[in-house]
């Protein structure tokens, strides 16, 4: 499938371009800065992503958004959704997002966020309430094919690649030995099955490791 990834440096960025590239998909890293080293079979399109447009992005059979908003502007996580529903309406490109795992439920009547529960990070309030709200945003549009996968509270750079994990829905899972935890590699495992044989769409759905 022809992929374009916004966001393809940063660190899901790059997991998610890996493992596409390992499974021979033709990917286009949308970025502000290319890298002056690249990969083969990468190439880049230079565009801020509040700069695409249509013609930009109908020709992908996917496109992936992990976007991570600067510090003191969060509020560019619902802007960057409102821009992209925008954008892909009346097209059949599937929007993926990398979702935050403070807007999962920790409750069984999904009634408390996990970023309103006390033990959340005060630093980490911003992004999580904000990328809630353009997940809201996602759900009430129309028009446009879309899955959200939330990773499990602890989102680990330098965790395993096992290739194992359990899927959920709107509640924070935990793992048979006691934590809330994904790597990296193994979120990205999982996004690419998705892609290649879907199974959530039109939701949000969390992965956890074993």
């Amino acid at each position: 499938m022809k992929i374009g990834i916004i966001g393809a440096t940063g660190h899901v960025g790059t997991f998610l371009t890996n493992e596409a590239l390992t499974r021979g998909h033709e990917i286009t890293g949308i970025v502000r800065n290319v890298p002056e080293e690249t990969q083969d079979h990468l190439t880049f399109l230079q565009k801020d992503v509040f700069n695409l447009t249509t013609a930009d992005i109908q020709d992908f059979d996917v496109l992936i958004c992990s976007y991570n908003a600067p510090e003191g502007e969060e509020e560019e996580h619902v802007q960057v959704m409102k821009h992209l529903v925008d954008i892909l309406k009346g097209t059949d490109v599937r929007l993926f997002v990398v979702g935050g795992a403070g807007s999962l439920y920790v409750d069984s009547k999904l009634t408390t966020h996990l970023f309103e529960t006390d033990e959340f990070p005060d630093e980490f309030k911003p992004t999580s309430i904000n990328m809630s709200a353009g997940l809201d945003y996602l759900k009430n549009s129309d028009g446009v094919r879309w899955t959200y996968l939330s990773p499990s509270k602890d989102f680990l750079l330098n965790g395993a690649r096992t290739g194992k994990y359990k899927v959920g829905q709107e509640q924070l899972l935990i793992s048979k030995y006691g934590k809330s935890e994904i790597s990296m590699a193994d979120y990205a495992i999982a996004m690419l099955d998705e892609i290649e044989e879907p199974e959530h769409q039109q939701q949000r759905y969390t992965v956890c490791a074993m």
